[in-house]
């Protein structure tokens, strides 16, 4: 679905990543981990086209992501939220999620302009969409709150709610457990294996290794912007480099 292949990125004299490839199959929950630095949030950027590569190729169904806006590849069915939280504060969580619907609006400038007919049947069809979103989030009685006001992990909630509202083949999500309690880790968890269910394909950056070992099925270890080891949780767990890079120690002193 989603072929990296020898990828680059240098910042002047700086390589922030150097020959890394791996691949998304459909149907799969993918996890990029690695030290602070690694690397994980530059191949994100690198995949939306907020950064230019380098070098290397990023192909999506077979066909070049190159030279192609962040909107573009959000339209080919790539979406992805960020590290740090990205909601309209002082919109409504309903308000939020319909506008991650605009990519599924088809009505016309004349349309708009007589606002009637063909307009007013596809704001009520966007609207039900946005309910139905919102409760499958969790979020059905906060829909009428401002994002703002809600607490932390809920912002975050919002935020992979205005994700899936883009209709994603493809979700990144960079952090998504961040600074969430352990029992909003599991809620996010648990969304995440729903999102899959729903044939939406996963690719992921997180720090928390027990969420990642737990919803994985392929991890991939960057360490000082290459790929040291992929596989499956329990082989990556074991894995002599991984400790390393981790632990700074050989497997064995671990």
């Amino acid at each position: 679905m989603l072929a990296v292949q020898g990828l680059a990125v240098r910042f002047g004299g700086v390589t922030a990543l150097e020959s890394v490839s791996f691949e998304v199959r459909p149907g799969s929950i993918t996890s990029v981990i690695g030290p602070n630095g690694a690397g994980k949030t530059t191949a994100f950027n690198a995949i939306t086209g907020y950064l230019r590569p380098s070098g290397g190729r990023i192909t999506y169904d077979g066909v070049s992501l190159a030279g192609l806006r962040p909107s573009a590849i959000a339209r080919r069915g790539i979406v992805r939220t960020f590290q740090k939280t990205s909601v309209f504060p002082a919109l409504t969580v309903e308000d939020n999620v319909l506008t991650g619907l605009h990519l599924r609006g088809t009505a016309g400038f004349f349309a708009v302009l007589a606002g009637r007919g063909r307009l007013i049947a596809e704001e009520r069809a966007l609207a039900a969409q946005a309910a139905a979103i919102v409760e499958f989030v969790g979020l059905t009685r906060r829909r009428r709150e401002t994002a703002g006001a809600l607490p932390y992990g809920e912002q975050r909630l919002v935020e992979l709610a205005v994700a899936l509202a883009a209709r994603p083949r493809l979700l990144l999500l960079d952090e998504p457990g961040a600074g969430m309690s352990p029992a909003e880790k599991i809620v996010v968890s648990g969304l995440i294996r729903r999102v899959r269910e729903q044939g939406v394909s996963v690719l992921l950056v997180e720090h928390d290794m027990r969420m990642v070992m737990g919803i994985s099925d392929t991890v991939i270890v960057l360490s000082g912007g290459r790929v040291i080891a992929e596989g499956a949780p329990a082989a990556i767990q074991a894995h002599p480099d991984v400790i390393r890079a981790y632990l700074g120690g050989s497997a064995g002193s671990a």
